[in-house]
Formats: structure tokens, sequence, C-alpha cells
């Protein structure tokens, strides 16, 4: 009976049920601690052998969720840039996909943000380089043109921006701030609003 238990499991078993417990393994042990035995035992396997059905190696495990992780990500903010029309209106609708996340699917956040991934998959394309941010750092060039951002390097200004947003969202996912991000969304805000806005441009809070 037990045998018939363990066969339904081993032929159900998705790639993407492996990938989901890979995540919360990776970000709750770390990734170099992270044994695929312990992604297997997770998934209450006896052994290794359905994950090597989908999977060549833990590496490859890390970069498919940093492939799909960014991929969702570059998807919503074409959503977002589609409803909203002023530059300064779509970089808060980013923001606040990032705090939503943080608070609703923290484990995808902290792979994003506290995980040094080029330690692990040293050849991936850097994060800065991904659709995801160079559609970001698209929006920050409209907002330039537009008179909303203050007329610096777009990179500056991308990195002094999300320096504030991701130094708030990193202090909620280590429990440093003990409130839920959504808490801290209209502060922070504000804060990386006025580092890169020009003075006569206000925030939408």
């Amino acid at each position: 009976m037990d045998q018939d238990k363990q066969s339904n499991q081993l032929n159900e078993l998705t790639a993407n049920e492996i990938l989901l417990v890979a995540l919360q393994l990776f970000t709750r042990k770390g990734y170099f601690k992270t044994a695929l035995t312990d992604i297997a035992a997770a998934l209450e396997l006896s052994d290794t052998r359905k994950v090597y059905q989908h999977f060549n190696d833990k590496q490859s495990m890390a970069m498919q969720l940093y492939d799909t992780i960014l991929d969702s990500l570059s998807v919503s903010i074409d959503e977002i840039r589609r409803k909203n029309e002023k530059p300064s209106e779509q970089l808060r609708g980013i923001v606040d996909l990032l705090f939503r996340l943080t608070d609703e699917a923290p484990a995808v956040m902290r792979f994003l943000c506290l995980l040094k991934h080029d330690e692990f998959l040293p050849e991936i394309m850097p994060l800065h380089q991904t659709a995801a941010f160079v559609k970001i750092n698209k929006v920050i060039h409209a907002g330039i043109k537009a008179g909303e951002i203050r007329p610096l390097d777009v990179n500056l200004i991308s990195a002094q921006f999300f320096g504030v947003i991701f130094g708030t969202l990193r202090a909620v996912l280590n429990a440093e701030l003990d409130k839920k991000a959504d808490f801290y969304l209209s502060q922070t805000w504000i804060a990386a609003w006025n580092v890169v806005a020009k003075k006569s441009s206000s925030p939408s809070i």
C-alpha cells in the first residue's frame, strides 16, 4: 500500500511543486545549505529520483526560479505601465507591487532581494540588466523627459530611488522592522520620491 502511494506521488509530482519547495528551502536555509535530499524530504519522497526526473541539480532549479520570478515581474510591470499614464504613477504602481509581494509572497521577495545570485548562478544576467529592470529604467527616463524626475543619469536615479525602496523591504524581510511591508509603504514612497523628484513635482500618496 505504501509503495502504491509512493508511486502515485512520483507520477503526480510536477516541476512547479518541486520549485515551490526549493524556493522555500533556498530562502530559509540558504542555497548552499540546501541539498537535493532536503528537497525530496520536504516533498515526502523517500529518495531524489523524482526530483532528478525534472531537474539535473539544484542550480537548474535556482536558474528556473530566477527566470520565472523576473519574467513574472516583467509582465506585471507591463500591466502597470498600461494602466497608468504618468511615469510617477507607474513608479508608484511598481512600488505598490513590490510591497504587496513582500507581504503575500515573502519567499519570492527573499529570493529576489536577499540572496546573492551571482554566488550560485555566476553566468546569469545581473538584475539591473533583466527585462523587468530595463523597463523600470524606461519609466524613469520618461519621468525625466516629462519633468517629474531630476535630469540625472538614469542608472543613478534608479539606484537612489530603489535603494530606499529595497532598503525598507529588506528590513521587513529580515524582521528588522516588526510590521508588514504595507504599513511602511506610504512613508517609504514619499522618502524615495523626494530623493529623485523635481521640487515642483508632488508624489501620489
